[in-house]
Order: C-alpha cells, then structure tokens, then sequence
C-alpha cells in the first residue's frame, strides 16, 4: 500500500484504512472503526485525533437529500470574467461565497474561467439566480450553461 507523507512523518495503512472507512460512514463509532482497521480503541482514537490535527479530516457533515428539499435542479455554470488580473479573481472568489445556491466553484484553465455547480427548485429559480445573482458578481462577463439530466455518480449522496 502507498505511504503518504505527513507532518509527523508517513500515513501508514491503519492510517489510510481510516480514511477510507470514514470517507465513507463519518459517523462509524471508534469502537467500530478500531475493529475494522484491526486496532485497540485507544490507538485508533490518538490516530483519528492526529488525521484531523494534522489536516487530513477537515471535518464531519450531515450529507442532506436534495429532493427532500426540493432542490434536485442542477446546472454547471462556465464564466468567462471580463478581467482576470489577482484583485478581479479576488472580488469575484469573496462575491461567489455568499450565493447558497452555488455548491461548488472551480477556478478552470482552458476556455472560461470558472465551472459553478448550482442547485436550485426547478429552471425558473435558476434563471433567476442565473440572471439576478451570478451574472451580477464582479467582473462576470459572461456564462455559458449545461443542465445536468441526472446524477450518474456522485460522492457527496
């Protein structure tokens, strides 16, 4: 198996099987989690407690149900900013954290210069964050967009 390098030195297979366990079933009680890596608890727990110290579990979230909350409308958004000097990039990055209905934003090289994944209700909500929100943050010169029909693989759900 591949060692990683690490702060304190090398992620060791425990280290990755834990990783990949949690990856997968974050809310998995140590308990549980030490026996499947082949541990004690008590070196499991220091070792989950040094991966996230040291970065590597940035964290734990509730993975919610889109079509529970009527959100199952998804577009990927290119923009094209009409300038890309670092202060541009830097207003239009600050201004797209406030929109909720962008989940994601790729900075992108090649021909725009970013991909948004947005979710919204249905089309009519997205023209209008589209029209009202996006297309108003600093330096957007323009978009380009691609509806997605259906969610073939998705890692978050």
């Amino acid at each position: 198996m591949t060692e990683f390098p690490s702060t304190f030195g090398v992620i060791d297979r425990y280290d990755q099987q834990i990783l990949e366990i949690l990856s997968k079933e974050g809310r998995l009680p140590v308990t549980d989690l030490a026996k499947r890596v082949g541990l004690s608890k008590s070196p499991c727990q220091v070792r989950l407690k040094r991966l996230q110290r040291d970065g590597y579990i940035k964290g734990f979230r509730a993975i919610i149900d889109p079509a529970k909350m009527q959100l199952e409308q998804v577009a990927f958004l290119e923009v094209k900013l009409s300038d890309t000097s670092e202060r541009a990039l830097s207003e239009f990055n600050d201004a797209v954290q406030n929109l909720p209905e962008v989940e994601q934003c790729h900075m992108i090289a090649g021909a725009f210069d970013y991909l948004l994944k947005i979710r919204t209700t249905d089309m009519k909500s997205y023209r209008a964050v589209l029209g009202e929100k996006v297309s108003t943050l600093p330096h957007v010169a323009s978009t380009s967009t691609h509806v997605s029909m259906q969610a073939v693989k998705d890692i978050a759900g």
